[in-house]
């Protein structure tokens, strides 16, 4: 990796190039006669006289949509800032970023993926929200264009659409596999009655599947939920014993609320291991001794937090969270731009087996539009979370 120029080497050529630019538009027009035409000699070899061929241009353009205006505008500046520090590490001088404005909205993102098609965009990165995603569609899909967007809507992947937000699919899949292989394999399961339930419970019983465990009994409840007592009393209802582990899908204080009541209905947190996504990836959930010992699945942390360092050093302040899914598009598409040839964004480059390494782990963009991930899977420990078992360094390794 090259090393990262900070902004001051960077914006010194830019401003003497605008100068420069500036100061030819204010010069004045001179127009030198054209020279009179001699007969040849005689005896001489007229050539002939060849038009100059026009330089071509190699400019690769990718463009980001991002919120840059409306209740978002933190988030997609954020985002775009990440998004400049992968083209300052890994772009070269032939790859351009264009970044255009959503505003947040589905209207907003059309026009804004409208002006970079026309400008030239042979990529887009973006948008964040699965209702811009689907506005978007039909304008990337006219140009023939390949889109990789932020949003983990799977519904939304496919025929050149990528989606490639954190979807739950990955971490289910991770944690239980793990959970399977330390004898946790009579699995209860606590998940909303939403679309983010729904993809869950799926995950989960395809994974249990797979590592040859069972899903014992899925309690529902209403998303809107905040009082678990009747669904904790239900998963319970097999009596102590009949489970090994319960996957649980909220984060923050309901996650809190829930786990708190495991205990009164004998559900002992430390003989039935607690099973979560990455609404778990929070170190001050060890202040709660229900959810000490919690198993999760989730990106590597140690290079997540290298990559926040940097950007807080450049930027001064934190990134937001999803500013990694930012950088690691724009340097996927700054890499392929480098060695991808004629056509650098077809989409047997982009969905190369092997995968890449960004800063949330290994990647690879799966040929029906989703994403699969290298996770760690993390333990909640009263002091912070840390990772029990490492995030794999290829999917070689993962044995597929």
């Amino acid at each position: 990796m090259t090393r990262l120029a900070t902004f001051p080497d960077v914006l010194k050529p830019v401003r003497l190039a605008v100068g420069l630019l500036a100061l030819a538009a204010c010069a004045p027009t001179v127009r030198p006669e054209p020279p009179q035409a001699q007969a040849p000699a005689p005896g001489s070899i007229v050539s002939e006289q060849l038009e100059p061929l026009a330089p071509v241009d190699r400019t690769i353009k990718v463009a980001l949509l991002v919120p840059l205006t409306g209740n978002a505008a933190d988030l997609g500046q954020g985002m775009l800032d990440a998004a400049q520090l992968a083209m300052f590490d890994l772009g070269d001088d032939h790859f351009q970023l264009i970044p255009r404005d959503t505003k947040g909205t589905p209207g907003g993102a059309t026009e804004a993926a409208r002006a970079a098609i026309a400008e030239g965009a042979q990529l887009i990165l973006g948008p964040l929200y699965s209702s811009s995603v689907g506005a978007v569609r039909p304008a990337v899909q006219g140009a023939r264009l390949s889109m990789i967007s932020f949003s983990n809507d799977q519904s939304q992947a496919g025929s050149g659409v990528w989606t490639i937000g954190f979807s739950p699919d990955d971490q289910v899949r991770r944690v239980v596999s793990y959970a399977s292989s330390q004898g946790v394999n009579r699995i209860g399961a606590m998940v909303p009655r939403n679309a983010y339930g729904e993809v869950v419970s799926t995950a989960l019983n395809d994974a249990a599947r797979k590592a040859g465990a069972r899903v014992v009994r899925t309690e529902r409840y209403d998303a809107a939920n905040t009082d678990f007592s009747a669904v904790v009393q239900a998963l319970a209802s097999g009596g102590p014993g009949s489970l090994d582990g319960v996957m649980m899908t909220e984060g923050g204080p309901k996650l809190r609320s829930a786990a708190s009541l495991l205990p009164a209905f004998q559900i002992d947190p430390a003989q039935v291991r607690l099973l979560g996504t990455a609404n778990m990836d929070d170190p001050t959930l060890g202040t709660e001794p229900a959810l000490v010992g919690g198993w999760y699945a989730a990106p590597d942390p140690s290079a997540r937090r290298d990559f926040e360092q940097r950007f807080e050093s450049v930027y001064g302040r934190r990134p937001p969270r999803l500013a990694t899914l930012a950088y690691d598009a724009a340097a996927l598409a700054a890499v392929l731009a480098r060695s991808g040839g004629p056509a650098p964004f077809d989409p047997m480059a982009l969905t190369n087996p092997n995968g890449f390494a960004g800063v949330d782990g290994i990647f690879r963009l799966r040929p029906e539009g989703l994403v699969e991930r290298g996770l760690s899977v993390m333990e909640i420990t009263p002091s912070g979370n840390r990772v029990i078992d490492p995030a794999p360094s290829s999917f070689q390794a993962l044995g597929f």
